[in-house]
């Protein structure tokens, strides 16, 4: 699985969206043809006991299946040690990304001097646009992961990230720059949006909540860790190593993942063993529940790459979802643009000690994560047995979105007005340490509802949420100057945590008492 040769066949194996069209209405009628590929429900999704077509397995022997229940092949039952390789080899390529997408911020009025830019617009272009290719990136690559398998998308996207984040250190002009750091992001954007796919292919519902917490700091954590070391790489040298250090750390991590890394998407497994067995056997009839005579290249493609785009316009509850985690990211993003200016002007630190500040939003973002993930656990398995039947929802990860939105909320506030009151220094970071936290416990809660929702769908799920999140993180920053100027810095991050209330609190209480009807309606959510 991890030799890139494997992935070469053009036959995709696991377009979701036809999967249910052609669900039948009854399962237990035989279908007409032998290939007819039939729903998991939510409960063999989870178990791992999902055979293909339960059903009728033992009817058509030229079904191609898991090798009962506890088959070490499907990923759910792998060991436990393998399973946690797997979710902190995503995570590190999630981490490894944003840290590029940060890196300059602390260095962009000397690269606006070195690369002759006179617009404070243009400045912030130069940040923000690595994240315009997160708006885009998103709705090809989640949809194709679920047609060619989680791994090869990876190391591709990755590898061109690597290539193009390189070259941005040679930049001689604007043009040049803005041109790279779009490029760069096309590629980098594929963690982020593959990865809550890869999670929802190892873990139960009940497991998930300490994967999800670990792998939701990382888009968070990298942006915060970037400034830090980008801030003392430009006082020693020149901002042009932001770029270099970026891309050596990255071919580490690409040797690591293409010798290490596994495929995960349990369609994908299936049809290489079905390919196997054919080759061995010589009986063409076997196959997989998710391989049809009538499909071919251009038809899955068609239907799995506008897939996000579907989520994203149709799915009240991916346009919630969407909304807060944008919102959330937004903020960060428009924090990590203005805090330099912060530590610089109205603290008068220099460049290399006003990013230890950083700090202060890395601490609170891992503490979020350290506590987030066994929190929601606990409470989904406390909601869980007291349920009826012991079934477990999506929505019982929603009680910690109100706890988390205080958290936000209260951070700006208290980051915002100190700063402004020129307090001492420790109280801003006190404050940016919270909304950390908080920021945390919010992605994590919400990843999780949107796998638990859409788990056969995870990755065009997550990429349509990564879709809205991106377009914030890429447009608060050029803003953002001109809205501190107005307002000041109090005022400013109030209006950000008004808005964080308003849309928390009233989204979380939509989904608490209508998420199930709501998920019943659709399409697409495991439920159904």
């Amino acid at each position: 699985m991890k030799n890139l040769e494997k992935d070469r066949d053009p036959f995709p194996s696991g377009d979701s969206a036809e999967q249910s069209e052609s669900a039948p209405e009854a399962v237990d009628a035989q279908p007409a043809n032998p290939r007819e590929r039939h729903e998991p429900t939510p409960r063999q999704l989870e178990s791992g006991k999902y055979n293909g077509g339960a059903p009728n397995s033992d009817k058509d022997p030229n079904l191609v299946t898991w090798d009962g229940p506890d088959d070490p092949q499907n990923p759910k039952k792998w060991s436990l040690k393998r399973r946690w390789l797997a979710t902190s080899l995503v995570s590190l390529i999630t981490f490894m990304t944003p840290i590029a997408s940060s890196m300059i911020a602390p260095a962009e009025s000397v690269i606006a001097h070195d690369l002759e830019v006179h617009s404070t617009f243009e400045s912030e272009l130069i940040f923000s646009i690595f994240l315009l290719a997160f708006v885009i990136g998103p709705l090809f690559l989640a949809p194709l992961s679920e047609v060619f398998g989680r791994v090869i998308i990876l190391q591709i996207a990755n590898i061109w990230f690597l290539i193009f984040n390189f070259v941005c250190g040679f930049a001689q002009n604007v043009s040049q720059m803005l041109a790279f750091r779009f490029l760069a992001g096309l590629g980098a954007c594929a963690p982020q949006t593959i990865g809550g796919g890869v999670l929802s292919d190892l873990w139960t519902s009940e497991e998930r909540g300490m994967a999800v917490a670990i792998y939701t700091l990382a888009p968070v954590l990298g942006p915060s860790a970037g400034p830090l070391m980008g801030a003392w790489i430009t006082e020693r040298t020149t901002w042009r190593w932001s770029f270099w250090a970026v891309t050596i750390f990255g071919v580490t991590v690409q040797v690591l993942i293409y010798f290490t890394l596994s495929e995960t998407f349990a369609p994908r497994i299936l049809q290489w063993k079905a390919e196997r067995l054919r080759r061995e056997t010589g009986n063409d009839q076997l196959h997989t529940e998710y391989e049809t005579e009538d499909r071919n290249i251009k038809t899955v493609l068609s239907r799995a790459l506008v897939r996000v785009v579907v989520l994203l316009s149709t799915q009240p509850i991916v346009q919630f979802l969407s909304l807060y985690i944008a919102l959330i990211y937004g903020v960060i993003y428009l924090m990590l643009a203005t805090f330099p200016a912060v530590w610089t002007e109205v603290y008068h630190e220099s460049i290399g000690i006003a990013g230890l500040n950083y700090l202060s939003l890395m601490i609170g973002l891992s503490l979020g994560a350290q506590t987030g993930g066994r929190l929601i656990d606990l409470v989904y398995r406390r909601l869980k047995s007291h349920a009826p039947n012991q079934e477990g929802r999506p929505e019982f990860r929603v009680p910690i979105l109100f706890l988390s939105t205080l958290l936000v909320s209260g951070g700006l506030f208290m980051y915002g007005w100190s700063a402004q009151a020129r307090t001492h220094w420790i109280v801003p970071n006190i404050g940016a340490a919270i909304f950390g936290a908080g920021a945390t416990l919010t992605f994590t809660s919400l990843q999780i509802y949107t796998i638990d929702s859409y788990q056969l769908y995870a990755a065009s799920a997550v990429g349509a949420t990564a879709v809205a999140r991106s377009a914030t993180g890429f447009a608060f920053p050029l803003f953002g100057t001109y809205m501190f100027r107005a307002l000041g810095r109090g005022w400013g991050n109030s209006v950000l945590a008004f808005a964080t209330l308003g849309i928390g609190y009233s989204g979380s209480l939509v989904l608490w008492f209508f998420g199930e009807r709501l998920r019943c309606a659709s399409h697409y959510a495991a439920d159904k």
